[in-house]
């Protein structure tokens, strides 16, 4: 078996497991939270030989065995022999997208609310590039996925003669963008190989790991496995000495801090916990509701405010769990931290990458801090002024936030107020309304049920959208943007087809507002291919059978959005941003740089 590691910078999601992520915060998934299949005792078949199957068909049955219920992709002649399988045994729901680069999404988004491995299978070739792009955003969030990938007959590949679909470097393009890369060349060892690739991207620090099978491979028959297949993903154990050093430093401080990230998803309980023993919280955007966003004792993801800096300034020790304190949200790693700062994250080439710390604990996060618990008193001697300041911080950070909404505060408050009371996964692409509402005024009434695009990539939400609503959580409220939504505008045939339950919210400026803004604040209002041309959004949606709904004026919203959460399958909320006006402040994107501008 081959298992090639991709960038150790690579993945971060574990879902339970302590670690950041590239370019931003993870979330993560300890193994006994997954949603995986229980350890199964050998069946019958132990002690008789099986029969000979097709690799595809145990590729298949595996899946099921280990706990898949739901897989994406595209079908191709290069793995027409799994997809028939997945057909003919009937344990499996295939999710058709229109493209591979949906599909990822799709899985990515999936595995995140799901807490459980999601599953992507495209062809090879250029199928595999279409995928590509959409794994690097499942890498930036260290989504545990599943990418099956084909390859042309075993006898034609990596020697560059021409034979259709044929990528002579496609490993190397896999290795790019996946935590680690596996090559099926020998059928008997397919399944093995299978469950090698499954645990990779489930142990922390999870992330996407590619399996290749070659055509060939699939069709050869074998003697079938005398035993279901299961799953053991590791768990990285934290050091005990030095969870003995961190509760000693949490001991000497008067006003401590846990700044959690994605990484922390899994560590929900154990945060908390500590939050209530005498801890104050902030979040990263993908680590909101590891505390209740209630809790008065957490500034949520209003981690950049005046109010938040004067607090840092403080605290006398920042624990950061499963972040990697990511640029947009430390202005640039200039924003000033604690003096004492600690940071645990399962991926030990992390420590101190962004800011100098005197403390790392590599490790699964629930399993830190359950052992920092074990080694506190119930109540610490926390300043009781400090914790006391934190609940009017976030208030007067909430507030400020508002005004910059403008006519748009009553929108956000209908979806906050639907999406916390329902439970429902909140989805958002790379819009102006995400960066100025999404990620932080929208409240969550779980950590896993937030998703969005962490890598910064727009078009990405449809997709996304879709992978949450086959999760079965309720709901899925999709944040889209006119823009970013012609990217993978296919993909709503694919959310009518499978009838998903959800609500995209098309917020309509007409082009790419964000790039707009940024071009008045730094180029002198020059509007150089921003002002694209933007479909008629009713027509594409009366198209493909997909309920639509324009909204002109705010005051109509919270009713539509009632009504489309009320019905079956997906709808479309189109909201006219024209006609309803700008926000009370320009949202212009990320610092310029030390460039400036181009006046």
């Amino acid at each position: 078996m081959t298992v090639l590691a991709g960038p150790t910078t690579a993945s971060t999601l574990s879902m339970g497991g302590a670690q950041g992520s590239k370019t931003t915060n993870h979330a993560q998934t300890d193994a006994a939270a997954m949603d995986l299949a229980p350890t199964a005792t050998p069946n019958a078949r132990i002690g008789r030989l099986a029969a000979e199957e097709p690799v595809g068909d145990l590729i298949a049955r595996a899946l099921a065995e280990i706990g898949v219920t739901t897989v994406f992709g595209v079908i191709s002649i290069h793995n027409m022999p799994i997809l028939d399988a997945i057909a003919r045994q009937g344990r499996i729901r295939f999710v058709p997208a229109r493209g591979e680069a949906g599909a990822m999404n799709m899985a990515d988004s999936y595995a995140r609310v799901t807490r459980s491995l999601g599953v992507c299978i495209t062809s090879t070739g250029t199928a595999a590039g279409n995928a590509a792009g959409s794994q690097v955003e499942a890498l930036t969030a260290g989504s545990p996925v599943l990418h099956i990938t084909t390859q042309i007959d075993r006898p034609f590949m990596d020697r560059d003669r021409a034979a259709i679909h044929d990528v002579p470097r496609q490993p190397d393009m896999l290795k790019a963008v996946s935590k680690a890369y596996v090559r099926v060349w020998e059928p008997a060892q397919a399944v093995d190989q299978l469950l090698a690739a499954a645990n990779a991207a489930l142990a922390a620090p999870t992330g996407p790991v590619s399996l290749e099978i070659p055509v060939d491979v699939q069709r050869v028959k074998v003697r079938g496995r005398a035993w279901p297949a299961t799953l053991t993903p590791a768990v990285q154990v934290p050091d005990a000495a030095q969870l003995d050093a961190l509760a000693e430093l949490v001991l000497q401080a008067e006003r401590p801090m846990l700044w959690l990230g994605g990484g922390a998803r899994g560590a929900a309980a154990a945060a908390t916990a500590l939050v209530e023993r005498g801890f104050a919280a902030v979040t990263s955007t993908n680590g909101r509701a590891v505390v209740p966003e209630g809790h008065p004792r957490s500034l949520g993801a209003f981690n950049m405010t005046p109010d938040a800096q004067a607090l840092y300034e403080q605290s006398d020790l920042m624990i950061v769990v499963g972040s990697r304190l990511r640029g947009n949200e430390t202005r640039n790693n200039q924003m000033r931290l604690p003096a004492t700062l600690v940071q645990v994250d399962a991926d030990g080439t992390q420590a101190g990458r962004n800011y100098p710390v005197d403390l790392f604990l590599a490790g699964d996060a629930r399993l830190v801090l359950e052992g920092l618990l074990a080694r506190l008193p119930e109540k610490l001697a926390t300043d009781p002024a400090f914790l006391d300041g934190i609940a009017p911080a976030r208030a007067r950070s909430e507030a400020a936030l508002r005004r910059v909404l403008g006519p748009y505060a009553p929108l956000a408050d209908a979806i906050s107020e639907r999406v916390q009371a329902g439970a429902l996964p909140w989805v958002r692409d790379v819009t102006i309304s995400n960066s100025t509402f999404g990620n932080r005024y929208v409240k969550l009434a779980a950590p896993h049920l937030g998703v969005h695009a962490l890598g910064g990539g727009i078009g990405q939400g449809i997709a996304m959208g879709i992978g949450a609503a086959m999760a079965g959580l309720g709901k899925a409220v999709t944040l889209l943007g006119d823009g970013g939504s012609q990217l993978m505008i296919g993909e709503l045939a694919t959310a009518v087809e499978m009838r998903a339950g959800m609500v995209f919210v098309l917020m309509n400026d007409r082009g790419y507002g964000v790039i707009r803004n940024i071009q008045d604040a730094q180029y002198g209002g020059r509007h150089v291919y921003s002002n694209i041309l933007t479909p008629d959004f009713s027509m594409i949606c009366g198209a493909v059978g997909l309920p639509h709904e324009r909204v002109s004026d705010v005051a109509d919203f919270p009713a539509a959005l009632d009504r489309a959460l009320a019905a079956e399958g997906p709808r479309l909320i189109e909201v006219d941003m024209v006609a309803i006006g700008p926000f009370a402040e320009s949202f212009a994107g990320p610092p310029a740089g030390a460039a400036g501008s181009v006046k």
